[in-house]
């Protein structure tokens, strides 16, 4: 029987009819003609070294209903801007290339400073917050859709599902988020597996039915990095600047809009992209990192729902994390079973135990600097500041970056 259940606090599109994206693709032309879908491409320069990327861009050309294309790219010489341009002049729709690592866009970044509004370190949430703003000065797009440009099995499906649910507007949605099943002969997506879902579900069993909690437990995948919302979502929207952006994000729809106005889409049949090494003995590097910041962020969330971290609450939530993480890796190894997948007990095993350790560090981090890392402030306050602050940004785009405009 096709997968149509409903369980949680937010709305779940599943894909039961995989044929359809030529009636999806025909709507959404006509919906955005009302409401222009601009999409945002975060992007390390690193990428164009893969294939992924062109293989995407190759998908994005036959997208009928994009009217801008925004990429955020870091860690890029100039030379290496010239090589994005020319990779993504191929689209046929407008495309701006913010350069992160640019003097004029750095200038921008030292402007907020000085006006105590820091937009936080180099990072996937903050090239996300930036296209951000270069979308709202630019005042056309009423949707904004995210994704990676790593993503080995993209096909342009994923992207029309990940637009429908926001740009029809008679559905109600301001956000949707997109979930998928992360295999290629094994499963992946290990820190959702072994980290996010059983520290959940310990904190739900530990804290009782906090509303953050069950909303957050209902995201089938809550790290995936696809999403979508509307201009209005954008503006008012503190992000993270760290790996706990995805989290982050989540915390601010249920702030803003609330889990009726939030869903979460089955974007394909299965996703692939380029995985990280664990670094079990260094938090500061992989999916140790990934971890601790994720955990980091959920802590702070709930902090700011009235949850008081204690040495008490951080020894019983561990017992029972570790306990819950251990009957996922059981799951697991039954689901991979009955799939004929390749699974590693072991392994799995000692990746809960490393993970164990990193949510002592998430927590410890979390006690002694409740604030973490500061949330970069949304655009209705740095505006409010700095009233001149989205001309600026895009000005210094178009002259920096060359901003692509398709004849």
């Amino acid at each position: 029987m096709a997968d149509f259940h409903q369980t949680g606090d937010i709305t779940t599109l599943h894909r039961l009819d995989p044929h359809n994206l030529d009636a999806l693709e025909r709507e959404i032309t006509h919906l955005a003609r009302r409401h222009p879908i601009a999409l945002v491409l975060p992007c390390l320069f690193s990428e164009f070294s893969r294939p992924a990327i062109r293989h995407i861009i190759e998908e994005l050309r036959h997208v009928p209903y994009l009217d801008h294309v925004v990429v955020t790219l870091g860690k890029a010489t100039v030379d290496d801007l010239a090589v994005a341009r020319r990779a993504f002049s191929r689209l046929p729709y407008r495309v701006s290339i913010i350069w992160n690592d640019g003097p004029r866009v750095q200038a921008l970044y030292a402007r907020l400073r000085e006006h105590g509004l820091d937009a936080g370190p180099d990072g996937k949430g903050r090239s996300c917050w930036i296209a951000y703003g270069l979308l709202l000065a630019d005042e056309a797009c009423s949707v904004i859709a995210c994704h990676d440009c790593d993503v080995t099995t993209y096909d342009r499906e994923m992207l029309a599902r990940l637009c429908y649910p926001v740009v029809n507007r008679q559905l109600g949605f301001e956000f949707a988020k997109g979930y998928y099943a992360r295999v290629s002969g094994v499963l992946h997506g290990r820190v959702t597996r072994l980290f996010v879902s059983p520290l959940l579900r310990a904190l739900i069993g530990t804290l009782g039915a906090v509303p953050l909690l069950e909303y957050l437990a209902s995201f089938r995948y809550p790290l995936a990095g696809e999403f979508a919302m509307t201009r209005d979502v954008a503006m008012s929207s503190r992000l993270p600047a760290n790996w706990g952006l995805e989290v982050g994000v989540l915390a601010e729809v249920f702030r803003t809009c609330g889990p009726q106005r939030a869903c979460q889409a089955e974007l394909c049949a299965t996703y692939d992209h380029k995985h990280q090494a664990l670094s079990a003995g260094d938090p500061g590097q992989g999916l140790l990192r990934m971890c601790v910041e994720v955990g980091q962020s959920l802590l702070r969330s709930l902090a700011a729902e009235g949850l008081v971290l204690s040495d008490a609450l951080f020894r019983t939530l561990s017992v029972r994390y570790l306990r819950l993480g251990q009957d996922a890796v059981r799951r697991c190894q039954a689901d991979a079973a009955i799939n004929s997948l390749r699974f590693d007990r072991h392994a799995e095993e000692r990746m809960l135990e490393a993970f164990s350790t990193g949510l002592a560090a998430a927590f410890r981090r979390a006690c002694e600097e409740p604030l973490g890392v500061p949330m970069i402030p949304d655009w209705g306050r740095v505006v409010s500041a700095l009233p001149d602050f989205l001309e600026m940004l895009r000005d210094a785009v178009a002259v920096e970056s060359f901003a692509v405009v398709a004849a």
